[in-house]
């Protein structure tokens, strides 16, 4: 068996058993959601939102390679580009908030609006209607930039036409323009309208950065796996990993440092249109939650990511890649579940079983895309001495 049938199998594998277990938990949050519908809804929308964070930072950071370009591209682009390809599947996993928007958003129950004059004053972009026609229109945007740039990818796979690289990165920025603004109006949309008297203009670039966190924690994450197998063995030198590292603590600066803002300029105004966002979520029973968030998902990884050592051992960056998602998936939970359980956290099975669920069938469909196309991209000028090593052996 060739070294590319062993990687093949390998993916296959994981494919069947994340679909199995993606069948297995939806299945059964289905059924306990018979009996508690309004619990099903409010953890499937943490589902969805933590498991659509991956597919868009993927699409982020796919677009900012093309733009910067740079070696750190290529362990990771045939990850991202694969799981930017999901995102038609996650437009499909959307479809139960959309049937489940009067179960979850103030804005979408007719009583709740005509009680309230600022639900009647934001009601022309608050509604149902345009609520849907909006998403529709931030994936189609989404999915078009994935297309085009997964669509040149394989091009320059197929034809070594050194032209397609220029087209590639003639696009990404106009694209990550395009992607920023649609993450933002979604983040808006489906997260903090959810408390429609709040808001915040740091809030979209707060979800940006989780996002693309999230997505490169994932990417560095499956790289580890995949990497004793050729051609990644062969071709990508372990000090190239300290790119990645120093991404990835790029990225968590920038998001600690939008959080702490978005704090600060609330704190400091003290608005009580304002200021019970953040009340309920850092003292009483949120409060552990915050201080968890604090320690495990700034000053731990910030230390470790601050040591060359450990952004240079592939195995040991992996670990930091899996506690940031960890704690990624904690830090979205601490954004929508305050907003339904407002004095404590009440973890409930079904959080558990709708994110298994949508997860593993979110990864399920991730694995057949990555399996379909080689883990390097072929004949890109800029990965030319590695890939020559790569075909030679």
């Amino acid at each position: 068996m060739s070294s590319s049938e062993a990687v093949q199998l390998r993916i296959g594998r994981g494919q069947t058993r994340a679909l199995i277990v993606g069948v297995v938990g939806i299945v059964l949050a289905i059924v306990l959601g018979l009996r508690n519908p309004q619990q099903f809804y409010h953890s499937y929308l943490y589902a969805f939102v933590f498991w659509a964070a991956i597919p868009l930072g993927c699409l982020g950071i796919l677009n900012l390679h093309h733009l910067t370009g740079g070696w750190w591209g290529l362990p990771i682009r045939r990850i991202v580009e694969a799981g930017s390809r999901t995102l038609p599947f996650v437009f499909v996993l959307f479809l139960p908030v959309l049937a489940g928007m009067g179960k979850l958003y103030l804005w979408a129950q007719p009583a709740a609006v005509e009680a309230d004059p600022l639900l009647q004053y934001k009601k022309p972009y608050l509604n149902p209607s345009f609520f849907t026609v909006r998403t529709v229109i931030y994936f189609a945007i989404w999915i078009l930039l994935m297309f085009l740039q997964n669509k040149w990818s394989k091009e320059q796979d197929r034809t070594a036409d050194p032209a397609l690289k220029n087209r590639m990165s003639s696009l990404a920025g106009p694209a990550f323009i395009l992607w920023a603004v649609m993450v933002t109006l979604a983040a808006v949309d489906w997260v903090m309208s959810l408390e429609p008297h709040w808001f915040s203009t740091i809030y979209g670039m707060v979800f940006m950065l989780i996002d693309g966190l999230t997505a490169m924690s994932f990417a560095v994450f499956v790289v580890r796996r995949l990497y004793d197998q050729e051609p990644l063995k062969d071709c990508v030198e372990p000090k190239r990993f300290l790119d990645l590292g120093n991404l990835m603590l790029a990225m968590l600066l920038l998001l600690t440092y939008m959080s702490f803002d978005q704090l600060l300029i609330v704190w400091s105004g003290n608005l009580k249109t304002e200021i019970p966002w953040y009340t309920q979520r850092v003292f009483g029973g949120w409060a552990p939650v915050a201080a968890i968030l604090i320690v495990g998902h700034f000053f731990v990884p910030f230390f470790l990511l601050l040591q060359r050592g450990v952004k240079r051992r592939l195995n040991v960056l992996a670990l930091v890649a899996a506690w940031l998602m960890v704690l990624s998936m904690l830090n979205i939970y601490w954004h929508i579940a305050p907003a339904f359980d407002t004095h404590a956290p009440h973890f409930h099975l079904l959080d558990f079983l709708a994110l298994i669920g949508v997860g593993g069938l979110w990864v399920g469909v991730f694995l057949w895309q990555l399996k379909k196309w080689p883990l390097l991209p072929l004949h890109d000028p800029r990965f030319e001495g590695a890939l020559e090593h790569a075909h030679g052996d």
